[in-house]
C-alpha cells in the first residue's frame, strides 16, 4: 500500500440519509425533592463532514457531563440488549477489517468484497445479540478527505440486513490525516442500528469510550431493568492526528493507549453502578490495542493446549509500543509504560471478566492474568482474562483464515463470573472453544491449527 494515494472523489457512493434520532439518558446530577430524576434528551446527528458532536451536546458542567451519560445509544430506535428466552447472550466480534485499502487498484475493492463475504459467512453460522466491531475498520492512510468513511456503509450492511445492532472501538488505522474516530462514529450514527457512543470528551480521550448494560429477557424499559452484564468498549487511539501536520509536512503522530482521563472515567462509573445496583455486575471489555499485559504473557510463554491459539506475532506490538516514559516518540524507546494506569483499572475492577483485543493478527489466544509478571509493576486482583480475536478483514497483514471471536454469557455462568469463547472461521470450522472459568490457563483443549487463507478475486 502506498499512503501517498488518495482515493478519487469519484470513488465516492452517492447516497441521500435522513438525520439520525438517538437519545441520551442522563444521570447523577439533577436531585428533586431527594429524589433522583432521569432526563432523556433527544439529539439530532450533525450533517457537517466532519463533526464531533450531536446537536443536543450539553457542555462539560451541565447535566450531560460525560460520566452522567449512561445509555447513551441504547434507544436510537432498537431496544435496549437482552438475554436470549434461554438465558444466554453473545456477542460476535469482527476486527481488523481494514476496508479502503488501494481503492484506485483491482484488488483492493476486491478484498473488501472478499470481507463482506467473510460476515455473511459468519452470521449465517452464528446468532449474536450484539457484533462488535473492534478496531481498524478502515485503513485510513489510504482514504480521501471527503469519502474516508463510506465504508461504514458496506461494513454495515450483512448487519442491517439482519437487523442486528453493533457496538464499535476505533483503532489505530481509524485515525489518520483524512478520517477520525468521531467522522467514523458520525458515519455509524446513520444507521439506526449503531450502538457506538461516546461517553468521554476530555481532549487526549479518543472517541469510542462507553458502556452498554445488557439486561434480563423481557426488558422493554431499561430505567426500570437491572443490569445482567456489562459490556466497556475503550478506545486505545494510536495513528495519526486529524488534519494536522508539523512544521515539515509530516503527519502528528497520536499516542496509542487508553488515555488516563478514559480510566478516570471507567473507575467512577464503574463504582457508581455497583452502588447503584447494590452488587458487583459481571462485564466484559474490548480495546483494539492489546496492554503491555497482553506482551509480558507472550514472553511467558503461550501453551497451545491451555491457551489454544494461533501465535505467530511475536513479539505481539502492545500500547504505548515505541513511546518514552517523558511522553516523546523518537525512536529511542521499546515501550513507554503509558497504559499502566489502564492495566491497573480493568485488573483490579470486581467482575471485569475478560478483555478482547485485535490488533496482532496472527494471535488469536485468550491467556488469563492471575500473577505479577516480569518487567510490570501492576498486580491482577481480578484474574482478569486477556484474548485476542481473529483476524477478520482481507485488508491488513497476513494470510491466516479470516474469521470472529464468539463469546457467550449465561446467567447461570455469570454468577460463577464465567464464559465460553470460540472462533468461527470463514470455512465454518470452529477452532479455540474454551470456558474462560477458575480452572482455564490448567484445562487441557485441542491444538488450533493454523490455517491460511488467500483473496479468491484478489490480482497482485
Amino acid at each position: 500500500m502506498n499512503p501517498k494515494h488518495k482515493l478519487r472523489k469519484d470513488d465516492s457512493v452517492s447516497q441521500v440519509y435522513q438525520p439520525a434520532k438517538f437519545r441520551y439518558l442522563l444521570f447523577g446530577s439533577h436531585v428533586v425533592g431527594g429524589n433522583q430524576i432521569s432526563i432523556w434528551r433527544d439529539c439530532d446527528i450533525a450533517t457537517s463532514a466532519q463533526a464531533t458532536l450531536p446537536s443536543c451536546h450539553v457542555s462539560s458542567g451541565d447535566i450531560a457531563h460525560s460520566e452522567n451519560i449512561v445509555s447513551s445509544n441504547q434507544s436510537n430506535v432498537f431496544t435496549p440488549l437482552t438475554f436470549r428466552a434461554d438465558g444466554t447472550f453473545q456477542v460476535a466480534i469482527f476486527e481488523d477489517l481494514h476496508f479502503g485499502e488501494n481503492a484506485w487498484d483491482q484488488w483492493g475493492p476486491q478484498q473488501d468484497i472478499n470481507s463482506v463475504k467473510v460476515i455473511n459467512e459468519i452470521l449465517d453460522k452464528e446468532s449474536p445479540g450484539l457484533v462488535v466491531l473492534n478496531g481498524d475498520l478502515i485503513t485510513g492512510e489510504n482514504g480521501f478527505l471527503e469519502n474516508s468513511t463510506v465504508y461504514v456503509d458496506q461494513i454495515v450492511n450483512p448487519l442491517v440486513t439482519r437487523n442486528l445492532s453493533w457496538a464499535s472501538t476505533y483503532g489505530n488505522h481509524d485515525y489518520d490525516l483524512n478520517i477520525s474516530g468521531a467522522a467514523i462514529l458520525e458515519r455509524e450514527r446513520r444507521w439506526k442500528n449503531s450502538r457506538t457512543s461516546r461517553m468521554v470528551w476530555a481532549p487526549d480521550a479518543g472517541v469510542s469510550n462507553y458502556y452498554l448494560p445488557v439486561y434480563d429477557h423481557g426488558c422493554v424499559n431499561e430505567i426500570t431493568c437491572f443490569p445482567q452484564l456489562i459490556l466497556w468498549f475503550f478506545d486505545s487511539r494510536g495513528g495519526f492526528k486529524y488534519q494536522e501536520k508539523d512544521a515539515s509536512g509530516n503527519r502528528v503522530g497520536q499516542p496509542d493507549w487508553v488515555d488516563v482521563s478514559v480510566v478516570d472515567w471507567f473507575r467512577r462509573t464503574s463504582d457508581g453502578l455497583a452502588k447503584r445496583y447494590g452488587r458487583t455486575i459481571p462485564s466484559l471489555g474490548f480495546v483494539h490495542i492489546p496492554p503491555f499485559a497482553s506482551y509480558a504473557l507472550q514472553e511467558a510463554g503461550v501453551d497451545p493446549n491451555r491457551e489454544p491459539g494461533i501465535n505467530d506475532d511475536v513479539p505481539l506490538a502492545p500500547q504505548a509500543q515505541g513511546w518514552c516514559r517523558d511522553g516523546s516518540n523518537d525512536g529511542t524507546c521499546t515501550y513507554g509504560a503509558q497504559d499502566t494506569e489502564f492495566m491497573q483499572a480493568v485488573s483490579h475492577t470486581e467482575g471485569m471478566m475478560a478483555l478482547f483485543s485485535g490488533h496482532d493478527h496472527g494471535d488469536t489466544w485468550c491467556y488469563k492474568w492471575d500473577r505479577l509478571l516480569p518487567d510490570m509493576d501492576v498486580t491482577p486482583a481480578n484474574n482478569i482474562t486477556l484474548c485476542f480475536g481473529q483476524h477478520t478483514g482481507y485488508g491488513g497483514y497476513g494470510n491466516w483464515e479470516r474469521g470472529s471471536r464468539q463469546v457467550r454469557v449465561s446467567k447461570e455462568g455469570l454468577a460463577k463470573f464465567e464464559a465460553d469463547t470460540w472462533i468461527r472461521l470463514e470455512s465454518g470450522n470452529v477452532v479455540g472453544s474454551v470456558s474462560l472459568n477458575d480452572t482455564y490457563g490448567q484445562d487441557i483443549y485441542p491444538k488450533t491449527e493454523n490455517s491460511m487463507t488467500y483473496c479468491p478475486t484478489c490480482d497482485y
